[in-house]
């Protein structure tokens, strides 16, 4: 089965360097955490990844990462854009935020024509993630439901944590068959001596459970889901509450397209550790964890050398 990495890319900085953490080297051969991701996904059977960045990044990062790939697997970019606006809309002259992870992956729209995956680039999701999203597209997925038939890789929240500060997750809800029935943004949650706190976008408490599943924006799509992003890119640009900060997000897509009848999403369980690099002291611990997977033997010492 034809099926596709999406990587989303664009908001990676405009130099490359130490100072960029997607670039960080964290493996004993000078991998990324990209690396492992689409060595993760080619095993697990997805044949083509297309990255999601800026014009600006091409020549950089075709020269550090797509050339030096493009030999194991087929590599194509698509590129997000600030001006990249529907008809009649142009960008507030003062924004340089992104418009968020809806429009960066609605630049695959024409280009993606198979079922994807879609994460984020300085993630680390293990190898589970990929193969039950796999898994789920190639035997279970209805290309042709009523419904859009799509997946979400869950993580287990703590297995999702930093040890040097709170972290954002969305926290899911899936009913007694397994289908997601909302994310909730949940805000600073930390586990200190022992407590596990969080808030909601209030700054008020919310309760929270170490076994919770969170989503790590490793969604399963099939192509037309990019046409409910499509409809729905103008509506948030009229209703939008700050033009200059305002995000259309792929998590609020997906929830209001569960809300409205539109989609079912199947939750798949991943058991896996996810690693990032949310505070530059998590370095270390990923680094460090990187070397113990090789040293088990789950990834070579080197991967596309």
């Amino acid at each position: 089965m034809d099926a596709t990495l999406v990587v989303m890319a664009a908001g990676i900085g405009s130099r490359f360097g130490g100072g960029i953490k997607q670039l960080a080297p964290v493996g004993p051969g000078g991998e990324i955490i990209m690396d492992y991701s689409i060595y993760d996904a080619k095993e697990a059977g997805f044949n083509k990844v297309v990255f999601i960045i800026r014009h600006d990044l091409e020549k950089d990062f075709k020269e550090i990462i797509g050339d030096r790939i493009k030999k194991y697997i087929d590599v194509d970019y698509a590129f997000q854009e600030l001006e990249d606006l529907p008809e009649g809309f142009t960008c507030p002259k003062d924004r340089t935020k992104p418009w968020g992870t809806g429009q960066a992956l609605l630049s695959v729209k024409g280009l993606v024509n198979e079922p994807f995956i879609v994460i984020n680039a300085d993630d680390y999701y293990g190898k589970e993630g990929f193969k039950v999203v796999y898994d789920y597209m190639k035997n279970h997925m209805k290309e042709n439901g009523e419904k859009l038939d799509l997946c979400m890789a869950g993580f287990v929240l703590k297995n999702t944590l930093s040890d040097n500060g709170g972290v954002t997750r969305g926290v899911c809800k899936a009913d007694a068959d397994n289908k997601l029935v909302d994310v909730t943004e949940t805000f600073d949650i930390e586990l200190k001596d022992g407590v596990l706190s969080a808030v909601d976008e209030n700054k008020q408490k919310r309760d929270v459970d170490l076994n919770d599943i969170v989503s790590m924006n490793m969604w399963g799509l099939t192509p037309k889901f990019l046409d409910i992003l499509e409809e729905g890119f103008p509506k948030f640009l009229k209703s939008m509450t700050n033009e200059l900060k305002s995000e259309y997000l792929l998590p609020s897509v997906i929830d209001e397209a569960i809300k409205s009848g539109k989609a079912s999403v199947e939750v798949l369980k991943s058991h896996d550790k996810w690693f990032g690099v949310t505070y530059k002291e998590d370095k270390e611990l990923v680094v460090n964890s990187i070397r113990a997977l090789v040293d088990k033997g789950v990834y070579p010492e080197k991967i596309f050398s």
